[in-house]
């Protein structure tokens, strides 16, 4: 259906395609000022109760996640017209959220070209098994895919290797300059911690800074998870997969209410963005309310998002996510139906030997 309305819908999503630096320009001051006076009231407030403490950190973690849709726009180019100014301001905001810039733009790119591609999957994504492969695999591979897989792993112990030691080093091949900017991000860190520990002590840095690193870790896994484990996603071979068809039905529409879409930098309009990178976060609910056509796609909400949690497993056959639960149901019922039918077969042997 969509790709062949592909031409009409393209045209309507082109003009969005283009920042404007007013509106970017606006973006970092309502994002960056927040940010940092939250934190700075929020260190202030220990000398009062850490009851105030807490809930202004949790604000500051919800402005974080917003400085990462910065720097996310950023490694596709669409916050500023400049390459260079979206690599300078990339890196920034890399080491105010702990990503290296170059590192990071890499490994989404591949997940974009590949999203829902079965023989392409691994970089940039969350690992998703088959239903055949993880019946295939070894009992140690699908005891580690059930640790990875399971939320209080994903959701805890996640945030902390991915964002404080995964993104430390460089991925194998990487070009000079991607291993420089992570060298930076991590001096840029480095820097800023010690800096901090100097101003006010590491007993106030981290009781100010942890709840902010959980929050806005759980808050962006949370997002890249739920935008595309949903129930009736999409998953195809390479020959069958299709680009568009791959933003429309694999990235979901994360309906929530305007103020987390604001905070959260519109990303919820995940199958928009998916569609066309290139359009900006400021302008990705407008391509949406503005084209019904791009409307048709899967919604959901907070609500019905926390089914997401349950979903483990491809399900080549069914086309749809399916649980551990699910998968066990179905080969204790496949193996009831083999023993009916060997029974049925020797009891037809039976009665023509009679």
């Amino acid at each position: 259906m969509f790709n062949k309305e592909q031409g009409g819908w393209r045209k309507q999503v082109a003009p969005y395609e283009k920042p404007q630096l007013r509106r970017s320009i606006l973006q970092i001051i309502n994002t960056f000022v927040p940010f940092f006076a939250l934190w700075y009231l929020a260190y202030l407030s220990l000398s009062v109760s850490y009851l105030i403490t807490l809930p202004l950190a949790i604000v500051a973690g919800g402005f974080l996640v917003r400085t990462f849709i910065i720097f996310h726009d950023c490694c596709h180019n669409s916050f500023f017209k400049s390459r260079t100014a979206n690599e300078i301001l990339g890196t920034l905001t890399g080491i105010l959220t702990l990503c290296p810039y170059h590192q990071w733009r890499h490994s989404h790119s591949v997940h974009h070209a590949t999203n829902g591609n079965l023989d392409r999957r691994g970089t940039g994504d969350i690992w998703t098994m088959t239903e055949e492969e993880y019946r295939s695999s070894s009992r140690l591979r699908r005891f580690y895919y059930r640790l990875y897989r399971n939320p209080l792993i994903m959701f805890t112990i996640g945030p902390v290797y991915v964002f404080l030691i995964a993104y430390r080093f460089n991925r194998k091949g990487a070009k000079p300059k991607e291993r420089m900017n992570t060298y930076i991000t991590n001096a840029g860190i480095a820097a800023a911690v010690a800096l901090l520990i100097w101003a006010i002590g590491w007993q106030a840095f981290l009781l100010v800074q942890l709840p902010i690193f959980f929050v806005s870790g759980v808050a962006g896994i949370w997002l890249f998870y739920v935008q595309h484990q949903f129930e009736d996603s999409y998953f195809e071979p390479e020959e069958d997969w299709d680009y568009v068809q791959a933003a429309m039905h694999g990235s979901s529409f994360y309906k929530l209410p305007r103020l987390l879409h604001w905070i959260t930098g519109n990303i919820g309009f995940h199958h928009i963005h998916h569609l066309s990178s290139r359009v900006p976060n400021y302008y990705l609910e407008k391509v949406h309310n503005q084209n019904p056509q791009l409307q048709k796609v899967q919604t959901i909400t907070l609500l019905t998002s926390l089914k997401s949690l349950r979903f483990r497993i491809w399900s080549e056959q069914k086309k749809k996510f399916i649980s551990f639960r699910d998968m066990k149901r179905k080969a204790v019922h496949d193996k009831i139906s083999s023993v009916v039918e060997k029974h049925e077969l020797k009891r037809a042997r039976q009665q023509d030997t009679v």
